[in-house]
């Protein structure tokens, strides 16, 4: 389901953000730089997340069925 492609992505964005973040702590002249970004794709990837979530479900409430 496409759901789950984008559900996978999310994940990968989480782990992208967490490499710079660990990238940040060896690489003082532009750590600013590379915390900004990494939470920029945290929030990002937080976001699709939601809206996946969002379209997953109804109005009603039920789990979503169609295609999108």
């Amino acid at each position: 389901m496409a759901f789950e492609a984008i559900l996978e992505e999310v994940d990968q964005l989480h782990n992208v953000s967490t490499r710079l973040e660990g990238l940040a702590e060896l690489h003082a002249p532009v750590s600013d730089a590379l915390l900004r970004i990494a939470g920029n794709v945290r929030s990002t990837a937080t976001i699709l997340a939601v809206l996946v979530a969002t379209k997953l479900h109804s109005a009603d409430g039920n789990a979503f069925s169609g295609s999108t």
